[in-house]
């Protein structure tokens, strides 16, 4: 069973002409994800890596059925792109760029709750079922298939710790990139309650960092509904107060979202919280002997 995306969900690339979108078409082919179009307004007719480009989503969607879409483009343009998308009737979406005018952000995820769409991001590295599909700039060498869901705030640290695991053996269901924007599409809960129902996922990997109350909303959730093991890594320990730590999100104001408060609240909910990334494999490895 997969979260989100699996083996037969067809993606479109928005912005797929690009430097990175057409590098990204290349690295998502050669893993296996089903791209059926690109989007490039002003460059419809062309192919990048064997995908269709068409000037338009809905032109696109006249050509090829999708479900999902990711967008490369700038990040003052990433609203009009969604927008498109979701117009056109597509019912995921993965934001990758970051700093998106936080308005834009949030205009985008209202309409997408109106139209029952999900957005991955702002500001991720996108999703990927594991062996199966990825839409997103993940490297591909270190997702392989096993019972481990992962869900991370950052990008760099989920490779390291899915690279850990990988290492020891250990491979992945789903692992998906909340993104670190002010304003996200997904949030802890809603992906550790995709991970509960998942018959394939035996236990939860959670990294998380300073800023924002997420985390803290997330032990109490994991409290009262999971039954499966959550591990986590939190991000920001020596963080000062009042200073933004990378993402947008990783600030500390007024005494809120500190790391202290975090791990309280998730060992509190009987989450075992790792001091090191490199600590995470032989936790998980514990709880799935």
């Amino acid at each position: 069973m997969s979260v989100y995306i699996n083996e037969n969900t067809r993606v479109l690339v928005q912005g797929i002409t690009g430097r990175q979108g057409s590098f990204h078409t290349g690295q998502m082919l050669a893993y296996g994800t089903k791209l059926v179009g690109g989007v490039s307004p002003g460059k419809g007719g062309q192919e990048v890596e064997g995908v269709p480009v068409y000037n338009s989503t809905f032109e696109a969607l006249e050509n090829h059925e999708a479900e999902a879409s990711i967008l490369f483009m700038p990040a003052p343009f990433v609203k009009d792109a969604a927008m498109e998308a979701l117009d056109a009737g597509l019912k995921l979406l993965v934001l990758i760029p970051e700093s998106i005018p936080l308005h834009d952000a949030m205009e985008i995820m209202a309409y997408a709750k109106q139209k029952n769409a999900v957005i991955v991001g702002p500001n991720t590295f996108g999703l990927v079922s594991s062996g199966s599909s990825k839409i997103g700039i993940m490297p591909n060498r270190y997702f392989i298939p096993g019972p481990v869901g992962v869900v991370s705030r950052s990008g760099t640290l989920c490779y390291e710790i899915v690279g850990h695991l990988t290492d020891s053996g250990i491979g992945t269901t789903t692992v998906v990139g909340l993104g670190g924007d002010r304003v996200v599409g997904l949030h802890f809960i809603d992906v550790l309650k995709k991970f509960e129902d998942d018959g394939d996922t035996r236990a939860v990997i959670m990294v998380g960092e300073i800023g924002g109350s997420a985390e803290e909303e997330a032990a109490a959730h994991i409290a009262a509904n999971m039954s499966k093991p959550v591990i986590a890594y939190l991000a920001g320990k020596s963080a000062p107060p009042g200073k933004r730590m990378g993402h947008a999100g990783a600030i500390i104001e007024r005494g809120r979202g500190t790391f202290e408060s975090k791990v309280e609240a998730l060992t509190g909910a009987g989450v075992k919280v790792a001091d090191l990334p490199t600590q995470i494999s032989p936790l998980v490895q514990s709880v799935l002997d």
